[in-house]
């Protein structure tokens, strides 16, 4: 008994500490869609830090999200009724949804681009896809505060591969939407981030729901890093691409 009290006082003396860290990761997560734009790498070109950015976030999804999405798995078998219950066997379909969501979107600002003048989007894609963007942020905001894997390690891992996840995205949606991102797009995302946090510190949902939320995100994460280092007009680094990569997944094997 006497233990049992002990562990629920110090996660208590803990909760505001983490709650205070989550709070400055999601402000330097916002200021990262702020401010990523504005930076200069040089010597080294603007392509082979994203590139760098992209490797890194792709390490973090095989290594560290998708054997996770053994642990959810595990949860979604345990519901009994309900669309959730169907998929019991099959989370990696949720990560395909979250993959072809995102592949829709892109190829819909890609159309909008070439039907409209000066190589941009229209309105209501713009909105559309800034969007869907801002509820993919709050969710990450959100999994700031309610994450499966403990520990400040973990958070700043996670946190370090959104931040450069954000950059890779920052890219690739200043390139659809031109001026319009950096006045209106850019804000809205960076406040998205906020609000999830702010969700994520009030309320707290169920792990079945946090399993389809988490897998989602995880398939959209692949398909954004993957559609900015693929094109052949892309100007990728492979070597920044498979040295970022490399590097992060020695870093999350050793910790």
């Amino acid at each position: 008994m006497l233990s049992r009290v002990m562990v629920i006082t110090a996660a208590l003396r803990s909760a505001p500490n983490n709650l205070a860290l989550t709070a400055l990761i999601a402000i330097g997560l916002a200021l990262t869609h702020l401010f990523c734009g504005k930076l200069r790498f040089a010597p080294i070109p603007r392509s082979g830090w994203l590139s760098a950015a992209g490797g890194v976030s792709v390490a973090y999804v095989f290594v560290h999200i998708l054997p996770e999405l053994n642990l959810h798995q595990a949860v979604l078998e345990q519901v009994e009724a309900g669309v959730i219950s169907y998929l019991e066997h099959h989370v990696y379909l949720i990560a395909l949804l979250g993959l072809t969501v995102f592949y829709g979107l892109e190829q819909i600002a890609n159309l909008s681009r070439q039907r409209g003048e000066e190589d941009v989007t229209s309105p209501g894609v713009f909105w559309l896809h800034i969007g869907s963007f801002a509820i993919y942020n709050a969710l990450i905001g959100y999994l700031l505060v309610h994450r499966e894997e403990p520990g400040i390690t973990n958070l700043l891992l996670f946190s370090c591969a959104m931040a450069l996840h954000f950059a890779v995205n920052d890219s690739g949606l200043r390139e659809h939407h031109k001026h319009i991102y950096d006045r209106i797009g850019r804000w809205i995302l960076a406040a998205a981030i906020i609000v999830g946090w702010v969700l994520g510190s009030a309320t707290e949902i169920g792990k079945t729901a946090i399993a389809v939320l988490f897998a989602f995100l995880a398939g959209g994460i692949v398909l954004n890093v993957l559609k900015e280092e693929l094109p052949e007009e892309r100007e990728s680094r492979f070597w920044a691409f498979a040295l970022g990569a490399g590097i992060y997944t020695a870093l999350l094997l050793a910790l």
